[in-house]
């Protein structure tokens, strides 16, 4: 049994990862973390990490990128691992959770979906056999509340892709300002908002008379919870580390 604190356990997220955990018997939430304190389960909801009632075995966070100092002092000091879930993080946070890795389980990804960690592999797949030919545009769509752009997953596809070319690539995230044609280095990354979108990626391969294109949609919150839940059972009894779901696909 692995015992799961929620880090935004009042969130959207945070609900849908208890809702998820009802119906499995290999877990249990034994706490939450919220500045809103309101609690909804069987479970208490602490406006502070050191406030937990009950030390976990694994924290899930979906809150904010403001929150990662005091969750990694937390779990450095108590040997908790975590499940990093939580997009927007800066180039200087990523580099604090590499350094965590050491000392503590961590699993990160930008995004906790199967299918779309499917679609790096085969981005890849197809970056590996088309090289330089094609030019290589990533277009993500998702609702109008999401504050950062591009999304996470948008650059861990880019980040996938430019692993093929040594990372040569140079990412071009707007072209307004550019009055010249497109260089091959480039991967163009664009951002829509709008509705309720939940999370679509396209990845366009476009060559001379033909355009490949590689796709994911993911039509609810869901496919993220269960794979979160996922990662947290994965993480238990794990040595300090980085991990990633390429990580526990190969135990699979």
């Amino acid at each position: 049994m692995t015992n799961i604190a929620i880090c935004g356990a009042n969130g959207k997220m945070g609900k849908i990862i208890y809702s998820c955990i009802c119906e499995r018997d290999d877990c249990k939430v034994i706490g939450g973390i919220d500045l809103n304190t309101e609690s909804y389960a069987d479970f208490p909801i602490v406006a502070t990490l050191s406030d937990i009632p009950e030390k976990p075995d694994v924290i899930i966070d979906y809150s904010h990128p403001n929150s990662l100092n005091g969750l990694l002092e937390y779990c450095r000091m108590t040997g908790v691992a975590v499940v990093l879930a939580t997009t927007g993080y800066s180039e200087e946070q990523i580099a604090q959770i590499k350094t965590a890795s050491e000392q503590i389980p961590v699993f990160f990804s930008w995004n906790m979906s199967l299918g779309i960690n499917l679609l790096v592999e085969l981005s890849k797949k197809a970056a590996t056999i088309l090289g330089e030919q094609f030019d290589i545009e990533i277009v993500e769509k998702h609702h109008n509340q999401k504050i950062d752009a591009p999304s996470g997953t948008a650059l861990m596809l880019a980040n996938g892709i430019n692993e093929i070319f040594d990372n040569n690539k140079q990412y071009v995230y707007d072209r307004h300002s550019q009055r010249k044609k497109r260089e091959k280095k480039e991967i163009g990354i664009h951002a829509i908002r709008g509705g309720n979108i939940v999370g679509d990626h396209e990845v366009i391969f476009a060559g001379t008379d033909e355009v490949i294109t590689l796709s994911h949609s993911a039509t609810s919150k869901t496919v993220f919870a269960v794979g979160s839940i996922n990662a947290a059972v994965f993480l238990k009894s794990k040595a300090a580390g980085m991990y990633d779901m390429s990580s526990m696909l190969s135990e699979a």
